[in-house]
């Protein structure tokens, strides 16, 4: 069996990049591999190497990132693909994360945050691709990674009983709040997956990555991922004239809206604590707990709504705080 870089040197050498430089760009928390490879003139392309050994499938990727450029926004083109080996070269967007830009130009801030949210309302009017459903059952899964792996970690100890209690008393009150007619939900739209393309015009300057895992959701889950961001702090103010913009572009019922991106990011925070946690203790990452307090954080604040009465108490007295000796025991 070749290994992955003879199968890489068979993928390019069927394209016209094969003689290109190739460099590493920086990963994500999956097992796939970016290379940035470059002409002898500075154009560049980016190769995603996706190992279908280690679960990985490119054919999502593809069938997002084309529906979306069919909308007007700006995914990366895909140039070159090889979907057995999973294989894909890509359209290089550049560098600009938003999270650069607003360290490097803080008065850009609102700006580019008005364009993300306005890329959102777009992508929202939009007709529905062809997804699996990110309904209220898996999302109280999702959010129960919480205690089957940030609570275990640090306690030592799984209830699953616990759990199950938990995910059934939050389903309920997922579909409570969580109604309406579905959008496709990226899931992970934030300030280290959006790039600044400043030479584009209107929503073509917000730059999309990593929405390979989208989902048929709730217009909020996105804009709660943008505005409650896991690896930057967004000022009250933003997320406060984000969702009032949002509102009012598209005319939706504002108590309603706001009562189910609160609880959209309760959900949300939950299951990335057990992420992070899980990505130090079985993946070796330990970078992500650094992160943890800031999540805690947004799942906090986001507890006092009324709405997750049900299973606040529950989380208050099961899920220990992201003390330095807590977050110590979920390092490897």
């Amino acid at each position: 069996m070749k290994d992955r870089d003879t199968l890489c040197d068979d993928f390019l050498s069927a394209t016209p990049y094969a003689a290109w430089k190739r460099g590493p760009l920086a990963g994500d928390a999956s097992n796939r591999r970016y290379e940035r490879l470059t002409g002898d003139s500075g154009e560049t392309v980016v190769l995603m190497d996706a190992p279908p050994e280690k679960g990985e499938d490119v054919r999502p990727f593809i069938h997002v990132a084309r529906y979306l450029r069919d909308q007007g926004l700006s995914a990366p083109e895909i140039l070159a693909e090889d979907v057995e080996q999973g294989f894909l070269l890509l359209e290089d967007l550049g560098d600009d994360l938003y999270a650069r830009v607003v360290l490097r130009e803080p008065s850009l801030e609102k700006n580019i945050y008005e364009a993300a949210t306005d890329a959102l309302l777009v992508l929202h009017q939009a007709p529905m691709p062809d997804l699996e459903p990110y309904g209220p059952r898996l999302m109280a899964e999702m959010a129960g990674l919480a205690l089957s792996k940030y609570r275990t970690g640090i306690l030592g100890s799984h209830d699953s009983n616990l759990r199950t209690r938990f995910e059934n008393q939050f389903e309920d009150v997922l579909r409570e709040t969580v109604t309406g007619e579905p959008v496709l939900v990226q899931r992970d739209y934030h300030a280290e997956n959006l790039l600044w393309l400043p030479d584009r015009e209107g929503v073509a300057r917000v730059g999309l990555l990593d929405f390979q895992d989208a989902r048929a959701g709730h217009p909020a889950y996105d804009l709660v991922s943008l505005l409650q961001d896991a690896r930057r702090d967004v000022p009250a103010s933003i997320e406060m004239q984000m969702i009032n913009r949002y509102i009012a572009a598209a005319e939706v019922d504002q108590s309603g809206f706001r009562t189910t991106y609160t609880v959209l990011g309760v959900q949300r925070n939950l299951r990335i604590l057990g992420v992070f946690a899980r990505l130090s203790m079985e993946n070796g990452k330990p970078h992500y707990v650094d992160l943890i307090p800031r999540v805690w954080d947004h799942f906090i604040r986001g507890l006092e709504h009324p709405a997750l009465a049900p299973v606040a108490g529950l989380l208050r007295e099961s899920l220990p705080a992201p003390t330095p000796e807590n977050l110590d025991k979920l390092r490897p």
